[in-house]
């Protein structure tokens, strides 16, 4: 059955592919869009932003589980000076256990509400201990390394950029969409 399935599902470097592109909209969208403002909305745009947390959530733990399982996808590259090497490999750990961490504060905030609180508006995040100052502190956390990661994103965009331009290791090319190549 395991067999039938393996050959079903895509190679893991198309699978992460899809992961990464997708965990770069969903980041963008939670950097600009925040539970207060898009409660102007409505409660319906609220449960679609929630919905949304829960992919990514969701997605965020299968990299990390991913990770885990079969450790980095990615090699810094022959053309790679040495401290470029180690800043390839903390930039990709760093937003693997970033993402992690995201999500563990968040269910942190769940444990810690007063109220049950449902990601997506079905799935329980844990059971509500109501702890106010303990919720608002992890809050705090959850906020700050939320942006956090957002900007070491960026450097890692950056970082991905300079390789392609300056050292010309068409490091964008492997995780670039096929149909995008002729434009790198």
């Amino acid at each position: 059955m395991f067999q039938r399935l393996k050959k079903r599902l895509p190679h893991r470097r198309t699978a992460l592919k899809w992961l990464h592109w997708t965990m770069l909209v969903l980041l963008i969208w939670f950097v600009f869009v925040t539970p207060s403002f898009i409660l102007q909305f409505g409660q319906g745009a609220f449960q679609f932003h929630s919905v949304l947390g829960l992919i990514f959530v969701t997605l965020s733990l299968l990299w990390t589980a991913d990770y885990l399982r079969r450790g980095l996808a990615s090699r810094p590259g022959p053309k790679l000076p040495p401290w470029a090497r180690k800043t390839h490999r903390i930039l990709h750990l760093t937003l693997i256990w970033g993402l992690f961490g995201v999500a563990l504060t968040g269910f942190f905030l769940g444990l810690t509400s007063a109220v049950l609180l449902k990601a997506g508006g079905f799935v329980p995040v844990a059971p509500p201990m109501d702890m106010p100052q303990s919720n608002s502190i992890i809050g705090q956390i959850h906020i700050y390394e939320f942006y956090l990661l957002a900007a070491i994103a960026i450097v890692h965009a950056g970082f991905h950029i300079w390789r392609h331009v300056k050292l010309r290791d068409n490091a964008l090319r492997i995780m670039v969409p096929r149909a995008l190549h002729r434009y790198l």
